[in-house]
């Protein structure tokens, strides 16, 4: 299972592989990037709300 550690720096790795390939794509991958980061550090409060 993927540790939440390593979610961060591969997700990095994957868009920073993706923006050499598709530079055009640069502000749709930080923007989801963002939305995923921001989720991910969100995720523990909503779903502890939801309980």
């Amino acid at each position: 299972m993927l540790d939440i550690v390593y979610i961060g720096p591969v997700v990095a790795l994957i868009f920073g592989i993706l923006i050499l390939m598709i530079p055009r794509a640069l502000n749709y991958l930080v923007a989801i990037y963002l939305i995923l980061v921001g989720i991910i550090g969100l995720w523990p409060h909503l779903s502890h709300g939801l309980h």
